[in-house]
């Protein structure tokens, strides 16, 4: 798996972390080791450009996702496509704020959002109650076992 991880921002994180992140959660959704996934983090104006862009809503938010090659998960009967999974793009600084509210370090949600993006790449979305009952518990999931296994659970 390549992944590439671009910060444009002043935050200083664990580039290591958030890769070992990305590739546990591409690993577990049997993503093809081949795949190509790219990291960019950027500052709220960058970010808020972006939103207003693609989503047309105003102000910035905190994680966009945006498919390349359309890859889903693999599955035991069907082996995944190589390809480009596409680019995550996270903002620390919504991120930081969110961080603050639900009590727990930027870096973690930095983890949660980078979780999500991946699972919007492969085709998970939440706008239907039982579409984000499914993303959401997956979500928690993927993110806790990484946690265990980085003997961060429960930080």
């Amino acid at each position: 798996m390549s992944i590439d991880v671009l910060n444009e921002t002043e935050f200083e994180l664990d580039e290591l972390e958030l890769v070992a992140c990305a590739r546990y959660v591409m690993s577990e959704m049997k993503v093809h080791p081949q795949a190509d996934l790219c990291l960019r983090l950027v500052d709220e104006d960058a970010m808020e450009t972006l939103h207003v862009q693609w989503m047309d809503l105003p102000g910035p938010t905190d994680v966009m996702s945006f498919p390349m090659d359309e890859l889903r998960p693999g599955r035991d009967d069907d082996p995944p496509e190589e390809g480009v999974l596409g680019d995550i793009v996270l903002c620390p600084g919504v991120a930081a704020k969110q961080a603050a509210e639900a009590g727990h370090a930027t870096e973690e949600e930095l983890l949660l959002l980078t979780t999500h993006g991946l699972l919007h790449l492969l085709g998970y979305d939440h706008a239907e109650p039982d579409e984000e009952k499914e993303m959401f518990e997956l979500q928690r999931q993927l993110l806790l076992t990484f946690l265990a296994t980085r003997g961060r659970a429960g930080a």
